[in-house]
C-alpha cells in the first residue's frame, strides 16, 4: 500500500472515530444533564417525558453505532480491500460503449446501496419507531415506497448519468463546466416538477380544510411579501406521527405543505409561526443563497474532478486493474466526501445563523414569540427531540440551533416586547 493510500485511509479512520468520540460523548452528556427541564419547557415536558426523550436517543444512538460500523467496514472493502477492483474489471469485460458502462456503473451501485441501507431502515421504522409510538405505516407501504423511490432515482440518475458521459465524450477539455450546467439546471427544475410529479407519488395533497386558519396563514405570507399558489394538508400520520410543515416548489408553483399531524397537535397562531418561520427563509433569500451556495461547491466538485481523473493517478493508487472513467469519478465521489467532512462544521454555522434570522423574522410578522416558542416546545416533546445535545455534536451535526437555545432566545425577545 503506497504512501498516500495510507495517508488516505488513515486520514478516512479518523474522520469516523471523530465522528463517533462526539457521538459516544453526546449520550453520556446526556445521561447527565437529561433530567432537567429546559427553560421555557415547563408545563409541556415532565420527568417522564424526559426519560423517553433521554432513551429515545440513546437507543438510535446506539442503532447509529452499529450502523456506522457496517458502512465502515464496506467502506474500507470497497476503497482499500478487493470489491472496487473486482466490480470495476467485471464492468470493463462486458466491453460496453463507455456511455452505457459508465451508467451501469452507478446505476448497479445505487441499486445496491438502496438494498444494503434496507435493513436498517426496516429496523429503525419498525422496530424503534415502533417502540415509541411513531411509525404508522404497515410493510407494504413501506415496500411500495422502496420500490417507487428506488424506480424514481434509477430514472433521474440514468439521465444524469447518461448526459454526463456523453458531455465526456463530447467536450474533453470542457465536460467539467458542461456537466455542471447539466446537473445544476436539472436540481432547479426539480424544484419546479417534485410538487406536482414525485411528491404525489408517495403522499396525498388536499387543501386546507380550515377557513380560518387557512386566511390567517395567507395574511402571514401576504404580510411577508410572499406569492404562495396553495396551502395543503399532507397525510404525514399514513406513514408516521412526527409532525413538520414546509414549503414546496419554487415561483409561482411555491406552496404550503402542514403535516395533518402537526395540524392535530397545534393552536392556530401556533401554525402562524411556524410558518412565518419558513417565510423568513424565503423572503431573506436563505432558500437561494444555499443553492447558489450547493452549486458552487458543485461547480469546484466538478473542475477537481477533471484534473483528478485526467491521468492514471487514481487507478494506480487505488490498485485497480482497468483505466475506466466511471471508476476514477466513483474514487474522486470518495475523496471529495473526506474534504466535505472537514467543511460540514461551518456550513452548519451557518445555517443555524440562517435559522436564527428566521425565527426573528417571524417573531417580526406576527408579533408573536410566544406561540413560535410554544410550537417549538410542543414540536420537541412530540418528537422526542435531544433538548441537551453536547455542543460538539451540535456543533459538528446541527443544522439547526439545539431547540433550548431557540426557545430561550424567543422568550428573549418577548421579554423585550
Amino acid at each position: 500500500m503506497g504512501t498516500w493510500l495510507i495517508l488516505i485511509l488513515t486520514f478516512y479512520i479518523f474522520i469516523q472515530c471523530i465522528d463517533n468520540l462526539v457521538a459516544f460523548v453526546n449520550l453520556k452528556h446526556l445521561e447527565k444533564v437529561g433530567d432537567t427541564v429546559p427553560a421555557g419547557f415547563e408545563g409541556y415536558v415532565n420527568k417522564d417525558e424526559l426519560a423517553k426523550i433521554r432513551s429515545y436517543t440513546v437507543v438510535k444512538g446506539k442503532f447509529g453505532f452499529l450502523s456506522d460500523a457496517v458502512r465502515i467496514v464496506l467502506t474500507l472493502a470497497v476503497f482499500f480491500g478487493p470489491i472496487l477492483n473486482w466490480y470495476n474489471s467485471w464492468m470493463a469485460g462486458w466491453e460496453l460503449s463507455p456511455l452505457l458502462s459508465g451508467v451501469l456503473f452507478f446505476l448497479v451501485l445505487t441499486v445496491a446501496d438502496a438494498i444494503f441501507r434496507a435493513p436498517f431502515d426496516l429496523y429503525h421504522t419498525f422496530v424503534i419507531e415502533e417502540r415509541f409510538g411513531f411509525n404508522t405505516q404497515t410493510v407494504g407501504l413501506w415496500i411500495g415506497d422502496f420500490i417507487k423511490a428506488l424506480l424514481i432515482s434509477a430514472i433521474l440518475y440514468g439521465i444524469l448519468l447518461g448526459g454526463a458521459f456523453w458531455l465526456i465524450q463530447a467536450a474533453p477539455e470542457l465536460w467539467w463546466f458542461f456537466t455542471w450546467v447539466l446537473f445544476a439546471s436539472f436540481s432547479i427544475f426539480l424544484l419546479f416538477l417534485s410538487p406536482y410529479v414525485i411528491e404525489p407519488l408517495f403522499n396525498k395533497f388536499t387543501p386546507l380544510d380550515d377557513p380560518d386558519l387557512e386566511e390567517l396563514l395567507r395574511s402571514i405570507v401576504e404580510k411577508a411579501g410572499i406569492s404562495v399558489s396553495k396551502i395543503f394538508k399532507m397525510d404525514a400520520s399514513r406513514r408516521s406521527r412526527h409532525g413538520n410543515a414546509y414549503f414546496s416548489g419554487i415561483g409561482r408553483v411555491k406552496r404550503i405543505v402542514l403535516f395533518d399531524t402537526l395540524l392535530e397537535k397545534s393552536q392556530p397562531e401556533e401554525v402562524a409561526g411556524i410558518l412565518a418561520h419558513e417565510a423568513g427563509h424565503w423572503k431573506m433569500k436563505h432558500v437561494l443563497k444555499r443553492i447558489v451556495m450547493i452549486e458552487t461547491v458543485a461547480l469546484v466538485a466538478c473542475f477537481a474532478a477533471f484534473h483528478l481523473t485526467r491521468g492514471n493517478e487514481l487507478v494506480a493508487l487505488f490498485g485497480l486493474d482497468h483505466s475506466t472513467m466511471y471508476a476514477k469519478l466513483f474514487i474522486c465521489g470518495f475523496l471529495l466526501s473526506l474534504v466535505g467532512f472537514i467543511f460540514g462544521p461551518l456550513s452548519n454555522v451557518w445555517s443555524r445563523r440562517h435559522e436564527r434570522q428566521a425565527d426573528a423574522f417571524a417573531v417580526s410578522l406576527t408579533n408573536d414569540p410566544g406561540a413560535l416558542a410554544t410550537a417549538l416546545v410542543k414540536l420537541g416533546r412530540d418528537n422526542l427531540a435531544n433538548l441537551h445535545p453536547h455542543p460538539w455534536y451540535a456543533a459538528l451535526h446541527y443544522s439547526h440551533p439545539p431547540l433550548a437555545e431557540r426557545v430561550a432566545d424567543l422568550h428573549e425577545m418577548s421579554e423585550k416586547k
